[in-house]
């Protein structure tokens, strides 16, 4: 059965979804915030002891009851007050609260524009930026600016922002924004050039409407290459007041002051392109980068981002040959990164997947659901959190956020790693064809990856079906085994888990 929709006064609340709307908009709350409202809501006016609602916010974990105060407050701050003047929120000493306005709940039927509008939040995507200098040198810093824009516009809580690998696979295809809007599941592009002069840099940007294919907003700027920084925190701001001007308003953006170091700020354009083309030598040189740039300028939290995430990769892959030294250096830079930009969603997802490659899988679950607070439409928040509850053995636990993520992030060249998980979080939670229907869906994106068909045999021969489970076996045998499959971590932490794939696998291969 589904879960109802909820609605009270001028609100509307999916509590699966942890969406909340008010007059149609979404309302930014945070994760804890969202499972606070959801057990007072359903409750229908009954008080919710405050154990109970400290166990639904932070399920298995021990904390002071002044966290539940905090939270409760900060929900009361944002409903307002209630239709009558009161608090929608009511204390109930020495008990816990009650929520005291009328609730009701809503079918599926009756509300499906309801829940289209809430599915459909401003989604965007930023393409690559063409470089119009012809140089193929400084390609590194075109897709640096539109790698900032992603990043920036990942502040904005209510956007819903295509990741990286998604939009800059769009590279060399048709930009006809109704075709790439449809692909990618967005309302709205960024595309955009520059053009580098010297120190001197022209950045042209358009945003356009993809359901209409029309043009919403244009502009150049010409600059020192030193005024960057706080140029693209404007260009993100008017992308963002161009889409959502209420919210805009209402929650602005939240940054990080800017160093000002542009050497450093370069080396970390560079690194990160090398990171992306994901290989050993690209990645070691893109560390090599990111080091540099923490080493000028111990102040710019990108460089902490990246260095953890880079060093994440080296231990996912198997590119190392010192995980110990390799996952510490990650470590410190994540905290570092979280030190210098508490409020970015990368900050804490840097920390979540470096967390879940050295062994710290409850570290990793704290840190991404810290990241879904910052940005509920966060991909990567979503599918690190699936990745270390997998990791610690809940597979059950594992299956939302995946699921989540890729929801959100279903065009990712990438995805090879998070589908193989999700498939894994399906069979060990005994859904075994629910399994095979991730997998039939993952393998249309990654017909590649040896580790999807080796899981997919492995799925087959658990239900039987021998015949599927050889030919999948056979397959993954005959494509180029990468270094790595990233599911390290999944077999050392479960080993019986591990032992019952190994003997499927091994059956099918006979």
């Amino acid at each position: 059965m589904n879960t109802p929709h909820l609605a009270f006064g001028h609100f509307e609340f999916i509590a699966e979804k942890g969406c909340l709307l008010r007059d149609d908009r979404p309302v930014a709350i945070g994760a804890r915030g969202a499972s606070l409202l959801a057990v007072l809501l359903t409750a229908q006016g009954g008080v919710v002891s405050k154990s109970a609602l400290m166990d639904a916010v932070w399920p298995g974990l021990a904390v002071e009851e002044s966290n539940l105060s905090v939270q409760i407050a900060a929900l009361r701050k944002l409903l307002g007050p209630a239709s009558d003047g009161g608090e929608w929120i009511v204390t109930v000493p020495r008990v816990g609260y009650r929520f005291s306005g009328r609730v009701e709940s809503l079918t599926d039927g009756a509300d499906s524009g309801w829940h289209a509008r809430a599915e459909a939040n401003p989604g965007i995507a930023v393409l690559p930026f063409e470089n119009l200098g012809g140089d193929a040198e400084r390609q590194y810093l075109a897709d640096g600016i539109a790698d900032d824009l992603i990043i920036a516009l990942t502040r904005f809580r209510w956007l819903r922002v295509a990741s990286r690998g998604a939009s800059f696979a769009r590279w060399n295809s048709s930009r006809d924004p109704r075709a790439v809007g449809l692909e990618l599941g967005v309302n709205f592009l960024v595309d955009g050039a520059i053009r580098y002069t010297g120190d001197r840099i022209r950045i042209s940007v358009h945003l356009a409407d993809a359901t209409k294919g029309a043009t919403v907003w244009s502009e150049h700027y010409d600059l020192q290459l030193a005024e960057i920084f706080a140029v693209q925190d404007a260009i993100a701001e008017r992308i963002a007041a161009a889409v959502e001007p209420e919210l805009l308003l209402r929650h602005g953006l939240a940054v990080a002051p800017h160093t000002g170091n542009i050497t450093a700020w370069d080396l970390v354009r560079q690194g990160t392109f090398n990171f992306h083309k994901v290989s050993q030598p690209t990645h070691i040189l893109a560390r090599r980068f990111f080091r540099e740039a923490a080493e000028l300028d111990p102040m710019l939290p990108e460089a902490q981002i990246w260095r953890a995430r880079v060093n994440a990769g080296l231990i996912a892959y198997g590119w190392t040959d010192d995980p110990a030294a390799d996952g510490q250096e990650g470590l410190t830079a994540a905290l570092r990164a979280i030190y210098l930009d508490p409020r970015n969603p990368y900050s804490h997802y840097a920390l979540a997947i470096v967390s879940a490659y050295t062994g710290r899988a409850d570290q990793a679950i704290l840190a991404a659901e810290r990241s879904i607070e910052l940005g509920s439409s966060f991909a990567l928040g979503h599918l690190v959190l699936g990745m270390a509850r997998l990791f610690s053995g809940d597979a059950a636990g594992a299956r939302k956020p995946l699921s989540r993520g890729l929801e959100l992030n279903p065009h990712d060249p990438q995805n090879g790693v998070w589908f193989s998980l999700l498939m894994l979080a399906r069979f060990f939670s005994d859904d075994v064809e629910g399994a095979l229907d991730v997998g039939h869906t993952a393998l249309k994106a990654r017909p590649d990856w040896p580790a999807l068909m080796r899981i997919q045999a492995c799925c087959h021969m658990a239900v039987g079906h021998f015949e599927q489970a050889r030919r999948f076996a056979a397959a993954a045998k005959g494509i180029p085994e990468p270094a790595g499959d990233a599911l390290g971590p999944f077999r050392d932490g479960n080993q019986p888990w591990a032992t019952r794939l190994s003997g499927l696998l091994q059956e099918a291969e006979r």
